[in-house]
């Protein structure tokens, strides 16, 4: 049976090609975004209503609450299984979203070392120290992809990506193949560009949008969630900008404008990681449902 990757920077479509494809396909839906994994991060993270689902089943969306932490280890086993269930029931499969690192645990064998408490609690602490975007740059230095793919305002993923470094003593991407896929060798990559102006105005429209929709207050309701407990939920773009108002750190305008131009970086930053992998086939700007077609047609002419 069919699995198929819909990969691409924010804001390009992935999701509505997804739903689009799947019709097609009569296939299932497997999330990749590291942020549509939370239960009540909705407006801020572009998740499909029920409504805009049309009925396609869409796993691993709202599983964790925003207090919790989540890691690529976890998600390669959750989604994982997840493919493996619905491909064994004969069910294509459509894995959808953004988060580079999580597709690659998808595809490729990743070894995950073990945490050692004591070198992430100094990373922590000279964090607190130098501010993370010193220590993000610090990160460039030593493995420049894992910073491409690993923004500054996750700090928890920095320090991470750091600890395995000091760990290892290899780059944090160092197990992250280049060479055909080893676990699902069959599996088809496609990935929707569009050119950075075009990208920018659909950043910054939908970046409006979420705020007309209600974006500041779906994050001050999650504050009594426990957004502020979790590491990973409270970095997520916009819903830090959005605390950092809260907290009267800035102004709301700053905390939109701030919104904006983190998200064009970050979609610059999946640009680049998955522009360095061979096996995806970049798709020009079209309707999902014509992408769907085109990512139909190629599939069967293979």
């Amino acid at each position: 049976m069919a699995l198929i990757i819909i990969a691409g920077a924010t804001a390009t479509g992935k999701s509505e090609t997804a739903v689009a494809l799947a019709h097609e396909m009569d296939a299932e839906i497997v999330n990749a975004d590291s942020m549509q994994l939370y239960q009540g991060m909705d407006i801020g993270t572009a998740k499909l209503s029920q409504e805009e689902r049309e009925g396609v089943p869409h796993h691993l969306i709202d599983i964790l609450k925003v207090h919790q932490d989540s890691s690529v280890a976890q998600y390669q086993e959750l989604a994982r299984t997840c493919i493996d269930q619905l491909l064994q029931a004969n069910h294509p499969v459509i894995v959808v979203g953004g988060t580079g690192l999580y597709i690659k645990s998808i595809l490729d064998e990743m070894n995950f070392p073990d945490t050692e408490p004591e070198v992430r609690a100094r990373i922590f602490q000279e964090a607190e120290s130098i501010g993370a975007e010193a220590l993000h740059r610090r990160l460039f230095d030593l493995d420049p992809a894992a910073a491409l793919a690993i923004p500054s305002a996750n700090l928890r993923r920095v320090v991470r990506a750091l600890e395995v470094i000091e760990i290892t003593g290899k780059p944090y991407t160092a197990n992250l193949p280049r060479e055909a896929s080893l676990r699902y060798p069959k599996a088809r990559q496609f990935a929707l560009a569009m050119d950075r102006d075009s990208l920018r105005v659909r950043i910054d429209r939908r970046v409006e949008l979420m705020w007309e929709g209600g974006f500041v207050e779906e994050v001050k309701n999650l504050v009594g969630a426990g957004i502020l407990e979790g590491k990973t939920a409270r970095a997520a773009l916009g819903y830090k900008q959005i605390l950092d108002f809260a907290a009267g750190d800035i102004s709301e305008l700053e905390a939109k404008e701030e919104t904006k131009r983190a998200t064009r970086q970050y979609a610059r930053r999946q640009e680049t990681w998955f522009s360095r992998d061979q096996r995806i086939s970049w798709l020009k700007p079209d309707s999902p449902r014509n992408h769907a077609l085109k990512i139909l047609s190629m599939v069967k002419g293979a």
